[in-house]
């Protein structure tokens, strides 16, 4: 009976090795373009090349219903750590699985370069931030909900605005992997 155990259980452990070769040697994310913030007007075409009813008409009424929705700030623009974060989902002391993420922050201009210049503190906080959530249970069942990973998102934003200040308006969580061991 181990005889015939014994080729499924090595083709498992191959396949485990090269899903975790896979992570570790994965090149680097290519750099990400500066793209203009979303919600752009585009730019309005001469009044000679509107319609004579149109042109005479004057400024096209706000159809946005009220209230905008929570946008970037004003020059808003985008910080993506270089590195992801890896972090240990511990069962019973001892390591259960591996959670990887990807994140990137949405901040203002002015706070882009103080942020830049505190990358290695953010980083230790949100890591501490990561593991406390971890510890916490963040990452069992179904961690990918809207309501454990909106926790998460508060809390990584409540951490970058403490280290940065409040320039930082969005945490965005790019890459979330979950590998248990």
């Amino acid at each position: 009976m181990i005889a015939k155990l014994l080729p499924a259980l090595l083709v498992l452990a191959g396949i485990g090795g090269g899903v975790g070769a896979g992570f570790a040697l994965r090149p680097a994310p290519a750099p990400m373009a500066a793209l203009p913030p979303c919600g752009d007007a585009p730019a309005e075409p001469a009044a000679t090349d509107l319609p004579a009813a149109t042109a005479q008409a004057g400024p096209a009424p706000d159809d946005s219903g009220g209230d905008a929705p929570d946008e970037a700030p004003a020059g808003g623009t985008f910080l993506k750590f270089d590195r992801q974060f890896v972090v240990p989902v511990l069962q019973d002391g001892r390591m259960a699985a591996m959670v990887v993420m990807g994140v990137t922050l949405e901040l203002d201009e002015a706070t882009r370069e103080t942020a830049k210049e505190r990358e290695p503190r953010l980083r230790d906080r949100f890591l501490r931030t990561m593991l406390d959530h971890a510890n916490s249970g963040g990452f069992e069942g179904a961690f990918t909900s809207n309501g454990d990973l909106g926790r998460l998102r508060r809390a990584l934003l409540e951490a970058g605005r403490d280290e940065v200040g409040p320039g930082v308006s969005e945490v965005l969580i790019l890459d979330l992997a979950r590998q248990d061991v």
